[in-house]
């Protein structure tokens, strides 16, 4: 299976000069391309850096450049100037791994782990990754990837899409797949119709938004990117940052070296040469034999149950006409298993007889102690304990590709998703309907629809590049009740996006209706927004000046 260059976007990351590639290449293992690695960076700067993705319209090269690097370039400062000058020159000429004993700590790895197969080592270092330009359908499928990796990623809430690079809109073009299949002229158009739209529709929403809501103009801003997303495909190209250990990276690079889309082939191609330049030793094993055969098992297997199912004409098509929660599957003990997990932690007896003494206890004796393990919890962010963690939920949600973006990121939890396609129809948000624009977005729409129907008969996996956010998609989560009440309660606050929100309310009260006690602990808003985020650039600023504040009192011993 061909993994080369012709899957990568032939759009340019960046057009840096001289100068900008002289203070980069200390920083970045490859500054000029889609996929870098930070290096000899310090934590807090390479954490800063990377959880910008969600806000900037920048790449993340730039913003170190123009925020971290060329401020004190081109500062008053020549003594600090001259400092990062000097590192610089050091970085260039020699770097850490010239200097200390990196042989040595190599040859540990190459040993302990690639030879003796000490996973744990593995976990014990790592890097973080900048991805620039992917689709959202390979970003979705590398942060399926529940432990090891921390993703941040480029919001699609709070930052315009509209821009072009080159003269082109930011969407991936799996161009020898299509070219393959005579539909390479037609996508092109239809993605660049779904972009003009957006483009199109943001200063007539704008407008209506201003009219009719008091907020400022940042926050309405904000809100036409949010309110148009629906237009954006799942091919559009978005900005991702991982902070990941070696062993999370290995098994990433194992899932997607032979992958049926060939972006994510590409992938996992080019990051392994980028971690190459930084942790070479710890990714030997991906070479071996074991690992070829391991890399087509977690390929392979994905096709072979559709071949099944094709063959045993098990395939179902049930489409829903509307956002929709159903708990399919709960534990009826839920409550006595959770006080009994809640008791367990003081006692020296067994499981069977404290559940049982559970069991027999009255319900006012339930509440009280459901009452005092909760005592003074009077914020979604005091954890509930690993008492609830003895319960699980099973809820099967449709909802918009867009909203569910958010509820993705609880990756804890067991979560599985069918393919992304416009099967189960579309969400307009209502702003757009009162606004009289409702027209040209579910036109787009449609014409979206019409290519992805053609593709999905020749490639079902390759059509998900066509489906724009505002389509449905159906999904289950299976969760225990501790992630339950972490979820419903983050997901239901008035910042929170409409469309999720709804999600969790019902969820919420799909609860409350079977487990009462248990649900009445919850802290969830049930409440209603119109404008998500409002006052949160305020409440921002305010935190990070008290935060400031605090580490320079810190700083100065007070």
């Amino acid at each position: 299976m061909d993994n080369g260059e012709e899957y990568q976007s032939n759009l340019r990351p960046h057009n840096w000069n001289d100068k900008d590639r002289y203070y980069l290449e200390p920083f970045a293992t490859n500054p000029d391309g889609f996929i870098s690695v930070l290096r000899n960076l310090p934590p807090e700067i390479a954490g800063a850096l990377c959880s910008r993705a969600s806000r900037s319209a920048r790449s993340l090269l730039e913003v170190f450049l123009k925020e971290y690097i060329y401020p004190i370039v081109d500062g008053e400062d020549q003594e600090l100037a001259g400092e990062l000058e000097n590192t610089i020159t050091f970085l260039r000429d020699h770097g850490f791994k010239k200097i200390l004993n990196n042989q040595r700590a190599q040859s540990f790895y190459a040993k302990w782990l690639s030879q003796y197969g000490d996973d744990s080592i593995a976990q014990m270092t790592g890097t973080h990754a900048v991805f620039w330009g992917i689709s959202q359908v390979a970003m979705k499928f590398i942060e399926d990837q529940r432990i090891g990796l921390e993703p941040i990623e480029k919001s699609t809430r709070y930052v315009n899409f509209g821009n072009k690079i080159d003269g082109r809109y930011l969407y991936y073009i799996p161009k020898p797949d299509l070219k393959k299949r005579g539909l390479l002229e037609e996508y092109e158009k239809t993605m660049d119709h779904l972009f003009d739209v957006y483009v199109a529709l943001l200063p007539p929403l704008l407008e209506w938004l201003k009219k009719n809501f008091e907020e400022g103009e940042s926050v309405l801003e904000k809100k036409a990117f949010d309110t148009l997303r629906g237009l954006l495909p799942m091919a559009t190209l978005g900005q991702v940052a991982f902070r990941g250990n070696a062993q999370a990276f290995e098994y990433l690079i194992n899932r997607t070296a032979a992958h049926h889309l060939g972006e994510l082939r590409w992938i996992s191609r080019t990051l392994k040469r980028e971690l190459n330049e930084e942790i070479p030793s710890l990714l030997l094993r991906i070479n071996d034999e074991p690992a070829k055969q391991y890399q087509d098992y977690l390929a392979g297997r994905h096709g072979a149950v559709r071949r099944f199912m094709r063959d045993n004409e098990i395939e179902a098509m049930v489409p829903s006409a509307k956002p929709k929660v159903k708990l399919v599957e709960c534990d009826r003990d839920a409550e006595e298993k959770i006080l009994a997990g809640i008791v367990f932690e003081h006692t020296h007896g067994e499981w069977k007889n404290i559940l049982e003494s559970v069991k027999r206890m009255s319900p006012e004796k339930r509440t009280a102690l459901m009452s005092a393990y909760l005592k003074e919890r009077n914020q979604r962010w005091y954890k509930v304990g690993r008492a609830f963690e003895n319960s699980y939920l099973r809820f099967e949600i449709t909802m918009n590709i867009g909203a569910y973006r958010d509820l993705h990121r609880h990756r804890m939890m067991t979560q599985e998703r069918q393919l992304f396609s416009t099967h189960h129809g579309y969400d307009v948000p209502e702003e757009l309907a009162d606004a009289g624009l409702k027209g040209q977005f579910t036109g787009a729409l449609e014409k979206a629809n019409d290519l992805f129907l053609k593709m999905e008969k020749l490639d079902a996996g390759l059509a998900q590049y066509a489906v724009p956010l505002a389509y449905r998609m159906r999904f289950f989560q299976w969760q225990n009740f501790r992630q339950m009440f972490w979820e419903s309660e983050l997901r239901t606050i008035s910042q929170g996006h409409p469309d999720y929100r709804t999600i969790e309310q019902e969820k919420y009260r799909l609860v409350k209706e079977k487990f009462p006690l248990i649900a009445g602990f919850m802290l969830v808003d049930t409440n209603d927004y119109k404008i998500a985020r409002r006052g949160t650039e305020e409440r921002i600023k305010k935190k990070e000046e008290f935060l400031i504040e605090k580490l320079k009192n810190k700083s100065d011993g007070k």
